[in-house]
């Protein structure tokens, strides 16, 4: 509790600065230069508020942070850190870097919130966890820009909790769409699954998408017309087992059976990728880097493919979602962390990022020149795309049941066992 209250302190003296500041200028200001007085009055209030965190800090400050263990992120956020470190020459910084699966963050924080990173990236969907843990330090000011005016809006709420703000908007790429080679494929041949696997054959090639991943398989059973909710206290509606999930489930099996489809997890993709074996696969922007290099002149990227459901082609749906910095609400400095957690999902840093790795910006101006086959197909993919809101419970049966779909085991007794499994209570 000492860090925290040390912490605390050191917000306290940014905040209390901001406050003064505005408040001494609206007094000396006329009124008819109102609008020009506030935008000086907030620059200069920044100012204080950071000349005062420097002139509070004593000794080190030391800030771990935790990212993404890819070696594009681990190159890119150390070059970020280094730069922030520089802006502020007489502060002695030690920032060191963990490297930490994004998808993992929030149970490798939740082990130990207090031991956890100062600064950490996390996906959208582990955020109110996170918050109900006490593990996120809210963002109730900003000091080197505002989210409101510079990031989109859907990115913004989705950083949100109960009406308050938990993290700093980082990227709006998280979903998945189509990668392809279309030195081998045409637009035709990646329309529909079924004209999908049938050319892969005849190529003697390989394409797929990650069934036995809840993640992926949703985007099936959406498609189809089905729903999965989650409910207040972290359970989970699901109606998978009705006409229409059966009639999914066959439709899926049938993809599946084709000597073409390969459901890889994504060290196998990327290895058979590099074989030259698979010519289209369903993937992210954390893998834009593999495809292009694999694919080189023939590097192109769509939506998801339509697949038949009795008979009906069905748009395969998918989730999306967002990236975050977030500030633990045990920072050892939490003043500086914030400051920190400003500086990389800014323009300018969220365009380093884009550069570095192919994920999308969040940041307005940022976005604006990011330009790739891979964000082109997630914007189209968008129309079909959910915000990745489930339960726990979700996981482990969507993955049971996926196996299943792939070993040609689809009946009403899997879907209905694979349903009991998502909806159970939570204990």
């Amino acid at each position: 509790m000492k860090k925290k209250l040390v912490s605390a302190l050191l917000v306290s003296t940014m905040a209390v600065s901001a406050f003064v500041g505005c408040g001494a200028a609206a007094e000396e200001t006329p009124a008819a230069d109102s609008t020009e007085a506030t935008e000086e009055t907030a620059e200069a209030s920044t100012d204080d508020a950071i000349a005062n965190l420097i002139a509070a800090t004593e000794g080190t400050v030391n800030i771990d942070l935790w990212c993404s263990e890819t070696e594009e992120y681990q190159t890119v956020m150390k070059k970020l850190c280094d730069d922030f470190a520089a802006q502020y020459p007489d502060v002695d910084f030690n920032i060191t870097l963990g490297a930490v699966s994004e998808a993992d963050m929030k149970d490798r924080v939740l082990e130990d919130v207090e031991a956890a990173a100062d600064v950490f990236v996390f996906p959208d969907d582990q955020l109110e966890a996170l918050v109900k843990a006490g593990a996120l330090n809210e963002v109730a000011a900003q000091y080197t820009y505002d989210m409101n005016e510079t990031d989109t809006p859907a990115t913004v709420d989705a950083g949100k909790y109960d009406g308050k703000q938990y993290g700093y908007p980082f990227t709006a790429s998280n979903g998945y769409f189509l990668y392809y080679d279309k030195n081998q494929l045409s637009d035709e041949d990646v329309a529909s699954w079924e004209a999908l696997t049938a050319k892969a054959e005849e190529l003697g090639k390989e394409v797929g998408c990650e069934t036995a991943n809840g993640w992926y398989l949703y985007g099936f059973f959406k498609g189809a017309g089905c729903n999965l909710t989650e409910n207040e206290d972290q359970s989970n509606n699901c109606d998978w087992n009705n006409e229409t999930g059966l009639a999914a489930a066959e439709a899926l099996q049938k993809i599946a059976s084709s000597k073409a489809y390969k459901s890889y997890g994504n060290d196998d993709l990327l290895a058979n990728l590099n074989d030259g074996k698979v010519v289209a696969y369903v993937s992210g922007t954390w893998n834009v880097n593999a495809f292009s290099e694999a694919y080189g002149d023939g590097y192109a990227a769509t939506k998801l493919p339509t697949f038949e459901v009795n008979g009906e082609a069905k748009q395969m749906a998918s989730y999306s979602g967002y990236k975050f910095v977030g500030v633990n609400a045990y920072a050892e400095n939490t003043g500086w962390s914030m400051l920190l957690a400003e500086y990389l999902t800014n323009a300018t840093s969220q365009e380093a990022v884009y550069e570095a790795t192919g994920e999308g910006p969040s940041n307005t101006e940022a976005l604006a020149k990011a330009s790739s086959p891979a964000l082109e197909a997630l914007a189209a993919q968008s129309e079909f795309a959910e915000l990745q809101r489930v339960g726990g419970n979700y996981w482990t049966p969507a993955e049971s049941l996926g196996k299943n779909i792939l070993e040609g085991k689809v009946s009403q007794q899997v879907l209905d066992d694979a349903v009991a499994g998502i909806t159970q209570p939570v204990e």
